[in-house]
């Protein structure tokens, strides 16, 4: 009695995470049917998921003392006939043809054809266990479906495209469902339950792991996208200045050019030293009126012709 109690406990908290898990695409088709578009998710993993829950409520119906097995896997398939319709409603045409055809085959085809062949083909245990089998085929394929996005992580050094709280959900659920199959004592939901429970640890190491090396790494580039902008503006200052003075040296040089220095003077009294010397050395001759007028008239042409000479810079 108490062993019952017990599983059926583990039991409701296994419901209530798979239902979380279920519930996880919400916001993923919240925003599908917001932009009326599927854009680039992909829809087979919804179908995919409707076939497994389809099956295991179908697995709970034939197992005794199955009803926890009904409930969850129930809703379950209930959420994701939601899903599979809202993503080929919104698909475009090719893709919606595509997602039609699959969950035509998978959904009606596949699982019909399980029903009349272990309906008509099987009977008592052999029925249980053949839908076991199936099923537990179909959890191992959800539970690995993540490797993908593990190599990804490996390969990328980042957790950008593994979503804690999906990877951390599966996690409790594959642990809690294999709890519950040790309870009651049922291989077919313990084996895959176990694998996705080792799955679900290794991700979330890997998770704990790169996160760390994905935050050092954003640190480091936005320390070096700092310091390209430090030297950038730098670099623009220091082109400024060297502009400006090559403007202040431009502008020198023209000024230089089109202005001409005035006489200094010292360049005066050189001017005045040359005439006086001259008048000396005239004075100091012995000549006569006439000749010394004109050498007074030559001095006077001299120092006209000296004043109107150009003054070298």
């Amino acid at each position: 009695m108490a062993a019952l109690t017990i599983s059926f406990i583990v039991g409701v908290i296994g419901n209530i995470i798979s239902i979380l898990v279920f519930l996880s695409p919400i916001t993923t088709f919240r925003g599908i049917v917001k932009k009326k578009a599927t854009e680039n998710f992909k829809g087979i993993p919804y179908i995919c998921t409707l076939l497994s829950t389809s099956l295991w409520t179908y697995y709970g119906l034939l197992k005794p003392d199955g009803m926890l097995i009904i409930t969850v896997n129930g809703a379950g398939a209930v959420l994701q006939v939601i899903y599979v319709t809202l993503f080929i409603i919104y698909a475009p045409k090719d893709s919606k043809i595509k997602h039609l055809k699959l969950a035509g085959i998978l959904n009606v085809g596949f699982y019909g054809a399980v029903l009349l062949v272990t309906l008509l083909a099987t009977h008592g245990s052999l029925r249980l266990t053949v839908v076991g089998f199936i099923c537990a085929g179909l959890t191992l394929g959800m539970y690995g479906a993540p490797l993908g996005a593990m190599k990804n992580v490996v390969v990328t050094k980042s957790v950008e495209y593994m979503p804690f709280m999906l990877t951390f959900f599966l996690f409790l659920n594959g642990g809690i469902w294999s709890v519950y199959s040790v309870l009651v004592k049922d291989f077919f939901i313990g084996v895959p339950n176990v694998i996705g429970f080792v799955l679900g640890s290794v991700q979330l190491i890997m998770y704990i792991i790169y996160n760390n090396k994905s935050k050092e790494k954003k640190l480091s580039m936005e320390k070096l996208e700092e310091e390209g902008s430090a030297h950038l503006v730098q670099g623009t200052v220091e082109m400024g200045k060297y502009n400006e003075d090559m403007v202040m040296k431009k502008e020198r040089s023209l000024n230089k050019g089109w202005s001409l220095p005035k006489p200094t003077v010292l360049r005066q009294l050189s001017l005045q030293k040359i005439v006086k010397s001259r008048s000396l050395n005239v004075d100091s001759l012995p000549l006569s009126t006439e000749d010394a007028e004109d050498v007074e008239n030559q001095n006077q042409n001299i120092v006209t012709n000296i004043k109107h000479l150009p003054i070298a810079r």
